[in-house]
C-alpha cells in the first residue's frame, strides 16, 4: 500500500500545529502571569488580614486596661486639675464631721509640686481622722507642717480643736 501525500494537507497540518503551539505558549505565558498577580494580591490580602488582627487585639488590650489607666491617672493632679483635687479635699473633712477650709494654693518654682495650706476645724477625733484620710488618700502628699491645737474660741461646742496644714502634692504634672 502507497500512501499518497498531498502537499495541501502536511501545510496545513504544519501550520495547524505552528498555531497550536503559538496559542498554547501564548496562553501558557498570559496563565503565569495571572498566577504571579493572584499570588502578589493574596499575600496583601494576608498581610491586610494581619495588619488589621494587629489593630483588633490592640483595641483590645486597649479596653482591657482602661480601668488601670484612669485608676492611675487619678494619682496625679495636672496643673489643668486643681480645682477638683481641692474639691476631693475638702470633700473628705464632711466625711468625719469636720470643718476645712484652703487658706492658700500656689505652684512651687519648678513646677513639679503644688503647695496647699489648709485650715481644719472640729472635734480632735473628727480633726485627726481628716488628717488620717489625707494621709491615706490617693494623690502622693507630703506634709511640710502641721500645727494641732485647742482653738480659742469658747462659743464652739465640739468644735474645738484647729489643725493648720501645709501640703505638698508631690504627684503634681503641669
Amino acid at each position: 500500500m502507497k500512501f499518497k501525500f498531498k502537499k495541501g494537507s502536511l501545510i496545513f497540518s504544519i501550520l495547524f500545529l505552528v498555531f497550536s503551539c503559538t496559542a498554547f505558549f501564548l496562553l501558557y505565558r498570559e496563565i503565569n502571569s495571572n498566577n504571579i498577580e493572584s499570588e502578589k494580591m493574596f499575600l496583601d490580602w494576608q498581610t491586610e488580614t494581619v495588619r488589621r488582627n494587629e489593630i483588633s487585639a490592640l483595641d483590645r488590650s486597649m479596653k482591657n486596661i482602661q480601668t488601670e489607666k484612669s485608676s492611675i491617672e487619678t494619682h496625679f493632679a495636672k496643673s489643668s486639675d486643681i480645682v477638683p483635687f481641692l474639691d476631693t479635699i475638702e470633700g473628705l473633712a464632711p466625711k468625719v464631721g469636720a470643718k476645712t477650709e484652703i487658706t492658700s494654693v500656689d505652684v512651687e518654682k519648678e513646677g513639679k509640686s503644688l503647695l496647699v495650706g489648709l485650715k481644719a476645724t472640729g472635734s480632735f477625733i473628727s480633726v485627726y481622722k481628716f488628717l488620717m484620710l489625707l494621709e491615706n488618700s490617693q494623690y502622693e502628699l507630703e506634709f511640710t507642717s502641721v500645727n494641732l491645737q485647742k482653738s480659742t474660741a469658747t462659743n464652739l461646742k465640739d468644735q474645738n480643736w484647729e489643725m493648720i496644714l501645709k501640703i505638698k502634692l508631690l504627684s503634681f504634672m503641669q
